[in-house]
């Protein structure tokens, strides 16, 4: 009996599916979820409008989108792959000549019904296409330069048409989520040591063109660079929102001010509390218990992607789980090191949590398709 034909006849039908579900994974994700809901009726002062009631209901319709996703066949959504990524290419390119301009970054297109930015989806859509390349590719042409070439151009068209937005952080997820793909698939470690080398290079570059005609930032993302750097040259300027950050994160202690008690998002000393700035004020309302307790259930969600992925044996829906694994995880790394002073400010959200509608269906129709993945494997 072949593999494909193996693949067939073992995989649920029916109703059967729904057991198959990866049900840790869901619960996990409704308790992230309820923590976004939590902190956003605590920075909107006790109310569930204008931010908890729409994040519920897009939560809701997340949650529809990733069951119908998780039924559909596996090998349905390799085939798809191509068509995908090519369709948010399109998108991202619909937002240089439709795209709203919003706090100077034109990142959305408006649907009418809804405001999409077409860049959450290409995060997405990105890791589909290298999934199903490195499934097509024979194991031992995975290093050959040509074949190398190929899945790097394929990252670099979204990264050249994210940054134009501007939007640095979405970019920089997007090269490495890219790059964690092409890992995993197996190309040679010494073509990422060669493209740290030339990282390490660009961004002696970066500071040198400062001021130059040929400056590769604008200047508000040298500012970003120069606040992460030392926020306290500027306070009450560039260096406000990090200050401010940090401050709410050490006035929470061990155990917080405790719910809707933070000074720092009560009086809106945060800024973006409730989008990029939000673990702040969960920090500073629930403690470092509150910020540990949440970073584990964003771990326990990755250690159970890697887990099934590594019990998969087809090697498409392997590789789509962990790349979807480690995006999640570069999500919310990112954003806490972002506002903890690690990482420059590049407005990453923290994912179920930050209010945003993009994000979040994007992200569970992803883990719609792990679920695909871990209903369809072979048993």
């Amino acid at each position: 009996m072949s593999y494909l034909e193996y693949n067939t006849k073992h995989v649920p039908t029916g109703l059967r599916k729904i057991w198959y579900l990866h049900w840790p994974i869901i619960m996990l994700l409704t308790a992230v979820a309820s923590a976004g809901f939590l902190m956003l009726y605590s920075v909107a002062g006790g109310s569930t409008s204008p931010w908890v009631e729409p994040q519920m209901k897009r939560f809701a319709a997340g949650m529809m989108l990733m069951v119908i996703v998780a039924m559909v066949p596996i090998w349905f959504w390799r085939n798809m792959a191509f068509l995908a990524y090519g369709g948010s290419i399109v998108l991202l390119l619909g937002v240089e000549f439709f795209g709203e301009v919003n706090m100077g970054a034109q990142r959305w297109i408006n649907l009418g019904f809804m405001r999409l930015q077409p860049s959450e989806l290409t995060k997405i859509t990105l890791v589909m296409f290298l999934a199903a390349y490195y499934d097509w590719l024979p194991n031992n042409k995975t290093s050959h330069p040509l074949w190398v070439a190929f899945p790097v151009v394929i990252i670099l068209l979204p990264v050249a048409l994210v940054l134009n937005q501007p939007d640095l952080g979405t970019a920089l997820l997007l090269l490495m989520g890219g790059a964690t793909v092409m890992f995993l698939a197996g190309v040679h470690w010494l073509y990422f040591a060669t493209v740290v080398s030339t990282g390490v290079g660009a961004i002696v570059a970066v500071f040198q063109s400062r001021g130059t005609a040929w400056q590769l930032l604008k200047d508000y993302q040298y500012r970003r660079i120069d606040t992460f750097l030392d926020p306290a040259n500027d306070p009450l300027g560039a260096g406000y929102h990090i200050t401010q950050a940090k401050i709410a994160l050490g006035s929470g202690g061990w155990t917080g001010r405790g719910f809707m008690q933070g000074t720092q998002s009560r009086l809106n000393f945060l800024p973006e509390k409730h989008t990029d700035f939000i673990f702040t004020t969960l920090a500073e309302e629930f403690g470092f218990v509150g910020a540990t307790t949440l970073l584990v259930l964003y771990l326990l969600i990755v250690v159970f992607c890697i887990v099934s992925a590594l019990g998969n044996r087809d090697r498409f829906a392997s590789l789509l789980t962990l790349g979807i694994a480690m995006t999640f995880f570069l999500f919310f790394a990112v954003n806490m090191a972002m506002v903890t002073g690690l990482a420059p400010v590049v407005g990453v959200p923290l994912p179920l949590v930050s209010y945003g509608g993009s994000a979040m269906l994007v992200l569970l129709v992803a883990f719609g398709l792990m679920q695909s993945a871990h209903v369809h494997r072979p048993r």
